[in-house]
């Protein structure tokens, strides 16, 4: 992990984690990202779509967003990625606290093109809903020229897993209120299909098994 002041944790360092895979693990299970960044002036944060290729993570949109094109000119930018594993419940109000894993990678990102943009269209699609990619149609040359697709290399990060239990004082142990940990996960419902879906169509194989 770069040890640099900008990844170097300020706050509770001890839940720090310099484990690469555990990073890896994070952004393969997250589907959401907030990337900040200085535009025309201004600090933003945009939440988006995100997903990790080996040692990269990748992001998409417009080119007429007013937030992608500064990325795709290698503005220097921020990532932060957060999933909530549970909440913990203590026997005060200052001692409860979330179980989480959250990171937050800096860098700039490149943007792809050719076959590496259309590589990494579909490594998002499939990032999103394994097997999908195979199943749809390909993008088109209007499409793709209207499609930035963005490639940040995974190098500059800083990681915080909070994963304990509730740290009452004495005097609250020996107290009457309970304590302990609610758990929380991403779940996916039944795949439902759109109105316009012909007749004898299946729900494809990607849908179902992430519905299972």
């Amino acid at each position: 992990m770069d040890a640099v002041p900008r990844t170097a944790l300020s706050r509770l360092p001890e839940s720090g984690v310099d484990d690469l895979d555990a990073l890896h693990s994070l952004l393969d299970e997250a589907k959401v990202g907030h990337i900040g960044l200085m535009a025309d002036g201004f600090p933003v944060v945009i939440p988006t779509a995100i997903v990790r290729s080996g040692d990269t993570l990748l992001a998409h949109g417009s080119t007429g967003s007013r937030w992608m094109r500064p990325l795709a000119d290698g503005a220097d930018a921020s990532v932060a990625v957060t999933l909530l594993d549970g909440i913990v419940l203590a026997r005060s109000a200052f001692e409860s606290n979330l179980h989480y894993r959250s990171a937050v990678l800096f860098g700039r990102f490149v943007a792809l093109d050719g076959e590496a943009k259309s590589a990494g269209l579909d490594a998002l699609i499939d990032g999103l809903v394994p097997g999908r990619s195979g199943e749809i149609r390909r993008s088109s040359k209007r499409e793709l020229a209207a499609t930035l697709v963005l490639e940040l290399p995974i190098d500059r990060w800083s990681l915080k897993v909070s994963s304990s239990w509730p740290t009452d004082a004495q005097e609250d142990v020996v107290g009457d209120a309970w304590a302990g940990l609610i758990p929380a996960r991403i779940e996916y419902g039944r795949p439902l299909t759109a109105p316009e879906v012909r007749d004898g169509i299946p729900i494809p194989d990607s849908a179902t098994a992430l519905g299972r």
